[in-house]
């Protein structure tokens, strides 16, 4: 009886000391795994810098060239002091002679800070070949250099996929560092000249007799366009609600109504007005309310086939009964 007490006291212990030792080795196990999980997480953001520092564009003026390659800007007025004496002054040239290295890298070199290192474009005597002539290069490489510093102002890879770019229009073709007709964005002409010189349409459109009072200068084309680009169709701005620009002045139409008109919601302004001019009022496409209107209202829900009534004895327009065709917080067939 006392061997087989001494026995189970034996195996006790052996099995508390096996406990004891498997719960050191798990311990130890889940220190080595917690360990290693800091050291991964301590080494994310350097793994991330490093990816963001691959990521970055190459820059159009490397930052690297030596500060001795820079001949200044007063070296630049020796030769060019036409050109100096129109940038002088304004707030492009200001800008690019702050030192200030958040903007692109190389702000602080006056002339240089565009056209690259000087040095030795003057020692050999003015030698083209030794600087950045804009003019002897191609747009892709022109824009790129002034997305250099306006990249992020002008979201570059938004101007990528613009339409602008996608026809091979630069920045040069309607800013001029030097030649500046419009001073604030160094518009090479003011608009909507500048925007005529393409959109020949657009041009026509605004001479027609009900129009959006651009050639008054009371509306810009950038007020409602982007020339930067944008993610819509035809470079069209739209409000920080998603909705269309047109809003930004027609605020009576914008809604949300409880009967809201479908084409409105679906297809927008567009559907019945042309944005630019007509020949009709209130920019509608077709000079007849009631023909603009029977082209979706040919098939009523019921009774016959087109309107009720008859439009040629008495009733002139839609609109005099169905008043609220951008939508009703009262009628479901937009009555006043």
């Amino acid at each position: 009886m006392q061997r087989a007490t001494a026995q189970s006291e034996k195996t006790l212990r052996e099995m508390h000391v096996n406990m004891t030792r498997l719960g050191r080795l798990f311990w130890s196990i889940v220190g080595i795994g917690f360990g290693a999980g800091l050291m991964m997480l301590a080494a994310l953001p350097l793994a991330a810098d490093d990816k963001s520092d691959k990521a970055k564009p190459p820059a159009a003026i490397s930052p690297a060239v030596d500060a001795s390659q820079y001949a200044g800007s007063d070296a630049c007025k020796t030769c060019h002091e036409d050109q100096f004496k129109t940038i002088d002054g304004t707030r492009h040239y200001q800008i690019n002679t702050l030192k200030t290295p958040a903007v692109g890298g190389q702000a602080d070199h006056g002339c240089e800070g565009c056209h690259g290192p000087g040095s030795a474009h003057v020692a050999a005597g003015g030698d083209k070949a030794k600087i950045f002539v804009f003019q002897e290069h191609s747009r892709q490489e022109t824009s790129a250099r002034c997305l250099n510093c306006h990249g992020e102002s002008h979201q570059q890879s938004r101007f990528a996929q613009s339409a602008h770019d996608s026809s091979e229009v630069g920045c040069l073709d309607c800013h001029s560092p030097h030649h500046a007709k419009e001073k604030e964005h160094l518009l090479a002409q003011s608009e909507p000249q500048l925007c005529y010189g393409c959109h020949t349409a657009a041009k026509a459109d605004f001479a027609k007799p009900y129009h959006h009072r651009v050639n008054e200068g009371l509306v810009q084309c950038n007020d409602c366009h982007n020339p930067h680009g944008t993610a819509t169709v035809r470079q069209v701005r739209t409000l920080p609600s998603g909705d269309a620009v047109c809003y930004k002045c027609h605020v009576d139409k914008q809604g949300p109504f409880v009967y809201e008109h479908v084409p409105v919601k679906t297809d927008g302004c567009g559907s019945c007005h042309t944005p630019h001019g007509s020949t009709s009022p209130r920019l509608l496409k077709v000079s007849l309310v009631n023909m603009m209107c029977l082209q979706c209202h040919t098939f009523p829900v019921r009774g016959p086939i087109g309107p009720v009534h008859n439009q040629s004895a008495k009733y002139q327009a839609c609109t005099m009964c169905h008043g609220q065709i951008h939508g009703s917080n009262f009628s479901n067939v937009f009555f006043k």
